[in-house]
């Protein structure tokens, strides 16, 4: 029997990237019962993750007794490569609220890093994504972070806007989002105006829909040629 909590259900393969606590993962692995179809991954070590999350240890513990693959030193920029990763694929691929982790830095090598970093990862992401699934990704909807322009760089990266949710936490119980880099990174913070944004890699649909025609006739016919 599959078990469901918002738009996600016990029967997806389900890849979580940048997890600070594991909190969001565990909050998945006990709505479904089980932890056995989510990978959750971050960029940190083991050790590391148990040092600056207060929670980690007991989240982990209880995603591994749900039976949830835990990955770590998972880098967005590489991670279809990684030795625990590749040649897999997944129905969703999350990531919530991505960050750079740099700090004291300009704004404007600050601002650039957030968007080479979400470029970097749907790369990476695209690629171990199953044929009907969906890459994720949860991201503040007011100034300056709609300067990110999201759907913009998954558009460069050939992957199309099929949904958009507003993020409400309070659907998410037992989830804490935490800051995730530097001295404050197991601290809270306030999401404000937030949305979920879903990509789908539409271009295979159409492509198999036109097989007999060149791609640049089918671009033509669906009106996806970018600006």
């Amino acid at each position: 029997m599959e078990e469901e909590i918002t738009s996600y259900d016990s029967s997806q393969r389900i890849l979580l990237v940048g997890e600070g606590d594991f909190s969001f993962s565990l909050c998945l692995a006990r709505a479904f019962g089980t932890g056995v179809n989510i990978t959750a991954t971050s960029m940190i070590s083991i050790r590391h993750a148990r040092q600056v999350n207060q929670n980690a240890i007991r989240n982990l513990s209880e995603l591994d007794a749900l039976g949830c693959t835990l990955v770590f030193k998972v880098n967005v920029y590489t991670m279809i490569r990684h030795p625990l990763l590749k040649n897999k694929t997944f129905d969703r691929i999350i990531y919530n609220f991505p960050h750079s982790s740099l700090i004291d830095v300009k704004y404007e090598q600050e601002f650039r890093l957030h968007k080479v970093l979400v470029s970097g990862f749907l790369k990476n992401a695209k690629g171990m994504l199953k044929h009907d699934g969906e890459i994720q990704i949860t991201h503040k909807t007011t100034y300056p972070f709609t300067l990110w322009n999201i759907t913009g760089l998954a558009t460069s990266e050939g992957l199309s806007l099929v949904g958009k949710e507003k993020f409400d936490k309070k659907l998410y119980p037992g989830y804490d989002i935490k800051r995730g880099a530097g001295p404050q990174c197991d601290e809270t913070f306030h999401v404000g105006e937030s949305s979920t944004f879903m990509f789908a890699n539409l271009y295979k649909d159409v492509m198999e829909k036109n097989k007999k025609k060149t791609f640049k006739d089918v671009l033509l016919n669906e009106n996806m040629f970018l600006n």
